[in-house]
């Protein structure tokens, strides 16, 4: 199992637009998430295929927009 298929199956139940804190998806990341993912926005991209945190979203058909100040993250199903 990779390291973020669990947030990727996660998303993969879920039929519309999931807002998550940072904490409750660090619960779904084995070891957690990495100490960027609470500091920086661009962490959160979309669409970049050689990371793959932005894989497990992109590959469950959700795009991540992250609030870095309220440590959430809605992840919003593609068209």
């Amino acid at each position: 199992m990779a390291k973020y298929d669990l947030l990727r199956d996660h998303l993969r139940r879920r039929s519309g637009a999931v807002e998550l804190s940072f904490a409750e998806v660090s619960d779904l990341v084995p070891g957690g998430l990495p100490n960027s993912a609470y500091r920086y926005a661009a962490w959160w991209n979309n669409g970049d295929e050689t990371h793959s945190h932005c894989r497990s979203w992109g590959d469950a058909g959700f795009d991540a927009h992250a609030d870095i100040p309220r440590q959430r993250v809605r992840f919003v199903p593609r068209l």
